[in-house]
């Protein structure tokens, strides 16, 4: 074993003595290196069929087989299709928030593990991956926060699943928060906020956009237009959560 994995692991067993493991949740111990415990984890809330196949929006009725909702039928989207797992709500919408907004950097782990079960998608396994793609930061928004979450759970995500990870895109406009904007206003305030660092590395590629919250879609969908118009062979989404 070489030496810098030994002084690794003994750092590790010196931290856990110190600052036991536990549930970031509700405090119950767990095993190192887990953040959340079986209880608070069955609390998140799957997406569960039928849902839109372009936006994972889900539906209460029955409904055999796939459809469009009412908020897709009437657009012309730039993605073929936006997954995710979970529903921003509980447990999950409080992980994303203390990571987002309180930098709580060691959920990134409990939340790459929610974002990677959308790679199992039969409409992500349809096409292989050639790049993740994470949802940039305006300079002066990444200054503000310090990071940018979506390329943290993207990075993650690329070296888990052995994916290239490609910083495709930069955020050349700022812009107002979304939080308030319906889905119009949210258009209008991405219109031309992106474009592509470098086009020759998105031709001809299959590329999926990374995000920790699908909302309205607007942001994606911008962000997917941008990269079809410099010559990207289809793009999709994953998140860790819808909202």
């Amino acid at each position: 074993m070489k030496i810098g994995t030994t002084l690794k692991r003994a750092g590790e067993a010196v931290l856990s003595l110190l600052y036991p493991p536990h549930c970031a949740n509700c405090g119950a111990d767990t095993d190192g290196g887990v953040h959340v415990c079986p209880a608070c984890a069955a609390q998140a809330r799957k997406i569960e069929a039928p849902f839109c196949h372009c936006c994972s929006e889900p539906f209460s009725g029955a409904i055999d087989g796939a459809f469009t909702c009412a908020n897709c039928a009437g657009r012309t989207l730039h993605f073929e299709c936006a997954v995710s797992r979970y529903l921003s709500r509980g447990v999950v919408r409080e992980f994303v928030h203390r990571f987002k907004y309180d930098r709580h950097f060691y959920l990134r782990h409990p939340l790459t593990d929610w974002l990677s079960e959308t790679l199992d998608d039969d409409r992500i396994q349809a096409q292989a991956i050639d790049a993740l793609v994470p949802v940039p930061l305006h300079s002066a928004r990444f200054r503000e926060r310090e990071f940018n979450q979506a390329d943290v759970l993207a990075e993650l995500l690329a070296k888990r699943t052995g994916t290239p990870l490609l910083h495709a895109l930069k955020r050349i406009r700022y812009t107002t928060t979304q939080t308030r904007l319906d889905r119009q206003e949210r258009m209008e305030n991405l219109r031309n906020a992106f474009r592509v660092r470098h086009t020759p590395a998105v031709q001809n590629r299959h590329l999926v956009l990374v995000d920790d919250v699908f909302t309205t879609g607007s942001t994606v969908d911008e962000c997917a237009r941008v990269l079809r118009a410099a010559g990207a062979t289809s793009v999709r989404v994953v998140t860790v959560a819808r909202g």
